[in-house]
């Protein structure tokens, strides 16, 4: 910038010749001087106005948008971020083998509280007392006006709930959003499918885990993002297992037991398309574990899986189809059934006198401990006890849920030839539900092992050959004729050819010993006998119904009633029609046999025609 001089010399020396003023020259250029510099100030100061005016406009117009986004969305609670792990949430639904959803999950928000931000802590806490009666009104109030920043107050509410926490008006009080697991079908399945419950939580979300059953054995599958969502497939029928539930509630108030549990199992898969326990629970709120007293009074004790029970007569089908197989009988060789009889100083009797002898089939047929006990002793400890082993009696189901480890067999530790004696019957050895099912299935099987499973479709190696296929069908006829002329007439259901064998037990005392009026009353059957392809075992614990002016708590009065309602109501259900006609295989005779005492207490084959 050029500065003119307030003094030019040029002028000054004209004024003087001139004879004027050269002072009025210095006011002049001193006046031009301070005009300039007020225009320039004035040009400053109204870019700066204009400058101000422009942030005020962009201000006030940002704060206007916002507002009217704010108008315009829906309503959420601010939440704080937060450093570390994302929380996983997404849990991937469970269905039945026909795709209808049996554990799912959804949206739902918790309640939680910061003190320090609420205006009126006191009239906050008495709001929510009056919302949630099972809060402590004081405690509330002690938390509320404290010295705590945070406070959990619910981990899941009912939109509800949720509306009244709002109309508190309370801005210390937040929501947090949460993702439960939802079980629509209430108490259906309940032991199958566990339960759930929130592990590592946060504000904005909570972590939802397995506790029992298929969520607990699966958790891990079911949390796979990598999964992208795909749903769980159980082998269940939703169905069929609200028809096996229903009977066995109405079969167990009937026979007035204290629990019951069933099983229908795939004979060629080894599928388990039901599978029901009771008393059960509501997995949307399952209750806690009993700390003392008998573990099975607890609702959440799976008495088809984790039940150990001895059960009885169920069992002698499998020495007997052990000794066919190693063609050490035929169905028509003479057994010798003379009662009582003695091994050591113990005496074991049938229920009935039966004579001196009935063949091998009648023996099962009429359920002949004495009959059992003599085909075991031509089998020998040794052979017995493989081929329990080898039908999968001695170690727990591998069933996929977390509860199978506990159902582990409970077998002799040292098998004398009283155990071996009283095990052929079902006494001495106890295993659960399952495992007599599963066994039941490998004979239906022609003698193939079959394996249980809960998840549906999935290829699995084909089990070992237990038995030969021919063994396995006289077997089978065997079981088949205890339904038609046997302690389970009750069990005939016209069309479906049922098959199978009673076992009534005493149940044994905690201090040791048995009780004298309390049974475990069990019916394993396999229908069409023809052709297997489903296993059914009905299992009551502690049945009696009045029959005949008395009292009666055999299987064959208690549990095989409730198994032929259920066959009827579950076969059109499974897609399985009746049939007209005997299909079953016809047995070829062999030469019969008749097992007599040998040398010094022994056994030995006596053939003749």
């Amino acid at each position: 910038m050029i500065r003119t001089p307030l003094r030019p010399l040029a002028r000054i020396l004209n004024a003087r010749e001139k004879g004027e003023n050269p002072d009025a020259i210095e006011a002049e250029n001193r006046a031009r001087r301070h005009a300039e510099i007020q225009d320039g100030a004035r040009r400053r100061a109204e870019g700066r106005l204009v400058v101000m005016a422009a942030c005020f406009v962009i201000a006030f117009g940002t704060v206007g948008v916002r507002m009217g986004m704010l108008a315009a969305s829906q309503p959420t609670e601010p939440v704080s971020a937060v450093t570390g792990t994302d929380i996983i949430s997404q849990r991937a639904d469970i269905t039945d083998r026909k795709g209808r959803i049996l554990a799912t999950n959804l949206l739902t928000h918790a309640l939680y509280a910061h003190p320090q931000q609420m205006i009126d802590p006191i009239r906050a806490a008495d709001g929510l007392a009056r919302i949630f009666p099972d809060l402590d009104r004081d405690k509330l109030r002690a938390d509320f006006t404290g010295e705590r920043k945070f406070l959990w107050i619910r981990k899941r509410l009912s939109p509800e709930q949720m509306q009244a926490v709002h109309d508190i008006g309370e801005p210390g009080l937040l929501f947090g959003p949460r993702e439960m697991r939802l079980y629509p079908n209430g108490h259906l399945a309940s032991h199958i499918l566990g339960g759930s419950g929130f592990g590592q939580e946060g504000v904005a979300s909570a972590e939802v885990l397995g506790v029992a059953g298929v969520e607990k054995a699966f958790d891990g599958w079911l949390r796979d993002p990598a999964r992208d969502g795909a749903p769980l497939q159980l082998s269940i029928d939703l169905t069929a297992q609200q028809a096996m539930e229903e009977v066995l509630a109405s079969g167990m108030k009937v026979m007035n037991a204290k629990g019951a549990t069933a099983v229908l199992l795939e004979v060629q898969t080894g599928e388990i398309v039901a599978m029901a326990s009771l008393p059960d629970f509501d997995p949307n709120d399952r209750p806690r574990p009993l700390l003392t007293g008998d573990p099975s009074d607890s609702p959440i004790f799976n008495r088809a899986v984790q039940g150990q029970y001895e059960l009885g007569s169920t069992f002698k089908i499998f020495p007997v189809a052990q000794a066919l197989d190693l063609q050490l009988i035929n169905p028509n060789s003479g057994i010798n059934t003379t009662s009582p009889m003695q091994i050591g100083k113990y005496r074991i009797r049938d229920f009935h006198s039966y004579g001196r002898e009935l063949s091998a089939t009648d023996v099962i047929v009429k359920s002949s401990n004495v009959g059992t006990v003599r085909i075991a002793q031509i089998l020998g400890v040794e052979r017995q006890r493989d081929f329990l082993q080898d039908l999968g009696l001695f170690e727990p189901t591998p069933i996929e849920m977390v509860e199978a480890p506990t159902g582990r067999p409970l077998v002799p530790s040292r098998w004398p030839a009283v155990t071996a004696a009283t095990v052929s019957f079902g006494h001495g050895l106890a295993a659960s539900p399952l495992h007599l099912a599963a066994a039941y299935a490998t004979i239906a099987n022609d003698g193939k092992r079959v394996t249980p499973t809960l998840v549906h479709g999935r290829a699995r190696p084909e089990g070992e050959q237990v038995m030969s296929p021919r063994a396995a069908k006289m077997a089978v006829s065997m079981l088949r004729q205890v339904v038609t002329r046997g302690t389970a007439r009750q069990a005939e259901v016209p069309g479906y050819e049922i098959a199978g064998k009673t076992g009534t037990a005493d149940k044994p005392r905690p201090g040791g010993g048995y009780y004298d009026n309390k049974v475990v009353a069990t019916f394993a059957s396999v229908f069409p006998a023809s052709a297997p392809k489903y296993v059914l075992v009905v299992t009551l614990d502690e049945p009696s119904v009045g029959r005949m002016g008395g009292e009666s708590r055999t299987a064959g009065a208690t549990a095989v009633p409730v198994a032929a309602e259920m066959v009827r109501r579950l076969a059109p259900l499974v897609g399985l029609a009746p049939v007209t006609g005997d299909k079953l295989p016809t047995i070829e005779p062999r030469r019969e046999a008749r097992v007599e005492p040998g040398p010094a207490g022994g056994l030995q084959r006596v053939a003749s025609n």
